[in-house]
């Protein structure tokens, strides 16, 4: 979920757990996923370059048996937070002079991280310099939980194109963010959809109007118009009442769904979304139909495994090719990169094949990964 904007900007993202942290724990996944992805976000927005790290271990002595103190640590090398900022970071709508600049957020971040900190028993704490670099700092009460106490999931069906005999679905995404417009857009034409874009709710009603798309992801907190307004305004006519409007919110507030339903949506998603939740929600909606990868390990082994591929079979390409893969997999530009894989010769269709696999399935992330190596 992170790697690829880190990565796109040059920066290190670097994990690292003691060995002492348990492997199976008891906690709120939701909160706790909430915090962690709010602080490391941040701190790959505020960073130009240098790293990102996240540290996990144990806070003091273990309690009993069963319950830690795990402690979570985020630095990162970047613009840092001035002395007199830090006293406000934690103040709903605050936000200091590096994220103003920056034009983004709404300065809610941390002061909703620190309430779940807080529920989940543990507090959060900030150290900067400006210029210099931040580390933040956080511990949660947690019990011990062991494996066989997970209930086993099935693992999500992976979706490949949509099954015959079905409309020409029309789908309209509505994301002011152009990475997590191009992401969906990416997600929903791999798969058959036809699919418009809009970054903005004025945008949107206007190819709404123009198109009448069967049904539209509207992301809630957008400039010029947000889709609050642009979902009212469409549901205010005839045609807008045959539409299905799904939001799509980073808020965190069960409250926010209420909000939601009562301007007009049909639905709400979180941010970040699960794959299988976005297919999920559309067959719900308009009852797509769709056809799934086959799981067996036959047709696993007939196929070339992406994690097959290693950093020296790209070396029977030029130096000039490989660095355009790694601009426009940064760029996550698919067609680029599909261009760039036809060229290379028939004798290495193994190489080929591979480095279609990986663009199929968004890896770009393991694409400049294995080109940094020449790079």
């Amino acid at each position: 979920m992170l790697r690829l904007r880190a990565e796109s900007k040059g920066l290190q993202l670097i994990f690292e757990a003691n060995p002492e942290v348990p492997q199976y724990i008891n906690s709120d996944e939701s909160k706790l996923r909430q915090v962690l992805i709010n602080l490391l976000g941040n701190a790959i927005k505020f960073t130009p370059s240098g790293l990102v790290k996240l540290r996990v271990g144990i806070k003091g002595k273990q309690q009993s048996n069963s319950n830690y103190n795990l402690q979570f640590e985020v630095e990162d090398t970047g613009a840092g937070i001035a002395p007199e900022d830090i006293d406000k970071l934690f103040q709903p709508f605050a936000q200091t002079e590096t994220g103003r600049k920056s034009q983004e957020g709404t300065g809610l971040g941390l002061s909703i991280s620190r309430q779940f900190v807080r529920l989940l028993g543990g507090d959060i704490a900030i150290d900067s310099t400006l210029n210099r670099g931040t580390l933040v700092k956080f511990d949660i009460q947690v019990t011990l939980a062991e494996a066989t106490e997970i209930p086993s999931k099935r693992a999500p069906k992976k979706v490949i194109g949509l099954a015959p005999d079905q409309p020409q679905y029309r789908i309209l995404v509505v994301e002011d963010k152009l990475a997590s417009r191009q992401l969906l857009v990416k997600l929903l034409e791999s798969v058959g959809f036809a699919v418009r874009a809009a970054e903005n709710g004025k945008q949107a009603i206007a190819e709404w109007s123009s198109w009448l798309p069967h049904l539209i992801w509207m992301d809630m907190r957008m400039p010029v118009m947000d889709g609050y307004e642009a979902t009212q305004r469409i549901r205010g006519t005839t045609k807008g009442q045959g539409t299905a409007i799904l939001a799509l919110t980073a808020s965190a507030f069960e409250e926010e769904k209420a909000i939601v339903l009562s301007a007009g949506c049909d639905d709400f998603v979180r941010k970040p979304f699960r794959e299988e939740m976005i297919f999920e929600k559309m067959t719900e909606h308009l009852g797509v139909q769709y056809i799934y990868a086959e799981s067996n390990e036959k047709n696993k082994s007939d196929r070339s495994s992406p994690s097959a591929i290693e950093a020296s079979d790209l070396a029977v390409m030029p130096t000039e090719w490989i660095a355009q893969l790694q601009k426009y997999s940064t760029q996550a530009k698919d067609k680029r990169v599909m261009e760039l894989i036809e060229q290379i010769p028939a004798e290495h269709a193994s190489l080929a094949q591979s480095l279609r696999d990986l663009v199929n399935n968004f890896h770009f992330d393991k694409i400049i990964e294995l080109t940094s190596s020449y790079l």
